[in-house]
């Protein structure tokens, strides 16, 4: 269990779900086109600092971006350094027939504790039902045995099989990122919205609300363009299983940080005082394992 600690003793909020990368390492190839120019540049953790801080984040959670056995060591050492990020969501191939071993050898390296979660790109492959291959299957039961929850980027369309996985499987948690990535630049519900409340059925199930300002119009978005797929994620869930990320820098397509956490607070405005808790930080503590205490404030990092 990863700890974030401070001075003070207001809990406060936990991004659950943001990125960086630095492109003299490695190369981001979904990165492409004029409209992604803004984003081919490196973001570091001290460019998110600052932003996070200013926002009332004290814990984060950072999720992989490629699908790189190399990635998710440097990110455990990047988490070991900093006195913000608390836990990791990494990669492995979950096809492999030594995956447990694999995972196994990441816990016990530099950093290995802030190991929270797993992640694959499953809405970039071609098979919808790719989450219940056999193969995959059995790299999700190491993932469970490895103490670990499954992070799920996926498409609509594949959210069937995202439910069947679950199902199969009630000792992994299964946490749905972006929504689901819902048609909020169409403003269709359906099929989505059925397909979601099915997921969220099954108790071993966790959403982030994250993700939502780039599946709208990056330049003309609304509240209201937002409200009625958080409302549906808000009564599928439950704010107890629903958590709040920021998915920057990938966000900046379409808002600022503090842009992005403004209207999550306007879109769960009608929870109360705990149930806002959940979704800001609590849900977030229990799912990933985390410790979140104090109230923002720079802090000496560990490796300095």
């Amino acid at each position: 269990m990863a700890a974030v600690t401070s001075p003070h003793s207001e809990p406060g909020i936990v991004d659950a779900h943001h990125h960086v990368w630095d492109l003299s390492v490695r190369d981001q190839d979904w990165i492409s086109g004029p409209e992604l120019a803004s984003l081919r540049r490196d973001f570091s953790l001290t460019d998110l600092e600052p932003e996070a801080r200013a926002a009332g984040v004290t814990t984060t959670v950072l999720v992989q971006t490629v699908t790189v056995p190399e990635e998710t060591p440097e990110f455990l050492e990047l988490a070991a350094c900093s006195d913000l990020v608390a836990g990791v969501v990494g990669w492995t191939d979950l096809t492999a027939p030594d995956v447990a071993a694999n995972l196994a050898w990441l816990h016990a390296g530099l950093g290995g504790e802030y190991l929270v979660g797993i992640r694959h790109q499953v809405q970039g492959e071609p098979d919808p039902r790719w989450l219940v291959r056999p193969d995959v299957l059995r790299g999700l039961t190491a993932v469970a045995e490895a103490g670990l929850v499954y992070d799920l980027v996926v498409r609509p369309h594949q959210l069937k099989a995202a439910a069947e996985a679950a199902a199969r499987l009630p000792e992994l948690t299964f946490v749905l990122d972006h929504l689901g990535k819902p048609p909020i630049a169409s403003g269709a519900l359906e099929p989505w919205a059925e397909e979601v409340r099915w997921f969220a059925a099954l108790p071993n199930t966790v959403c982030k609300l994250s993700g939502m300002v780039t599946e709208a119009h990056w330049d003309s978005w609304t509240i209201e363009d937002l409200k009625p797929y958080a409302d549906t994620v808000l009564d599928a869930f439950g704010p107890e299983r629903l958590m709040f990320g920021s998915d920057w820098p990938v966000c900046r397509l379409a808002a600022t940080y503090a842009d992005v956490l403004a209207v999550a607070r306007k879109l769960t405005a009608r929870l109360d005082p705990l149930e806002r808790h959940s979704v800001f930080a609590g849900t977030a503590a229990r799912t990933y394992g985390l410790t979140v205490t104090g109230s923002p404030g720079l802090q000496e990092t560990p490796c300095a």
